[in-house]
């Protein structure tokens, strides 16, 4: 099995801008100085909006990204929470959600200061469900948006980063944070959403100065991972469509071959 980088300390930390913000194992990442959590990509009805074209995938995604929020929600207790776009997969998704689920975002909504960052794929967030909506999103020396643009300060998500290891025996692929000390761009935290490897070049204009270090989500902790131990995925697919083969036979085996989350493209993007 492909080796991590050993930790410097029991917690990750990583400074951007003179913050010092700690990136979470879940794909959460917690700012202690403003009681604020950040996430990601949340892609509420990811599932049921494939379903409706036909793709049946099991329509649990929502639920098991609440489950997670609240996970943290309830350890950290925020005083506010950013999301930072594309929480719901599209415009039809708050209509799909299950009054189980409409009732835990409503819950999170009253019980924190809930900021909806706007995303390529929910530009206009629904009302009906509470917090308050920002295009971006200015809190001191940070700056919050969706789409990476490389501005020094920013924290971004939308190209949902992943890395991948190749050891003699196994492949590991995972989702992470990538920073260079100036900028950062966190992982996707949607149950749902596939990645993007880390050395695409699509990071290239996310930190222009190059320095890009790599964290990876470990089960239990945020590792650094060595640059030099990175490596590409195996073949290159598009990353604007979502690729479906049709063939359950062909994603197991690819899935074996690979690893659980190895050659998915990023439909979410």
């Amino acid at each position: 099995m492909p080796d991590l980088s050993p930790r410097t300390a029991d917690t990750t930390r990583l400074h951007l801008r003179g913050e010092l913000l700690t990136p979470l194992c879940e794909g959460g990442l917690w700012w202690p100085d403003r009681s604020t959590l950040i996430v990601s990509d949340l892609h509420f009805e990811k599932g049921s909006a494939f379903a409706r074209r036909g793709q049946l995938l099991p329509p649990y995604d929502t639920a098991a990204t609440l489950t997670v929020v609240e996970h943290l929600v309830a350890t950290l207790k925020p005083v506010t929470i950013i999301s930072l776009g594309d929480s719901f997969h599209d415009g039809g998704a708050e209509a799909r959600l299950s009054d189980k689920d409409t009732a835990r975002i409503r819950a999170l909504t009253r019980a924190h200061d809930w900021i909806w960052v706007e995303g390529n794929h929910d530009p206009d967030p629904p009302e009906a469900l509470g917090g308050r909506t920002a295009r971006i999103l200015n809190v001191g020396p940070l700056v919050f948006r969706h789409e990476p643009t490389g501005e020094v300060g920013e924290v971004s998500g939308h190209l949902h980063p992943v890395m991948r290891l190749s050891g003699p025996h196994r492949t590991l692929r995972r989702r992470c944070f990538v920073s260079d000390g100036c900028r950062l761009v966190m992982p996707a935290m949607g149950a749902f959403t596939g990645g993007l490897n880390v050395l695409d070049p699509a990071f290239s204009s996310a930190f222009p100065g190059g320095g890009m270090m790599v964290f990876a989500m470990g089960g239990d902790r945020v590792v650094p991972v060595r640059r030099d131990k990175l490596v590409p995925d195996r073949r290159r697919v598009s990353t604007g469509v979502w690729r479906y083969d049709g063939s359950a036979v062909q994603r197991r085996q690819r899935v074996e071959r690979k690893g659980p989350e190895d050659g998915k493209s990023d439909p979410d993007r």
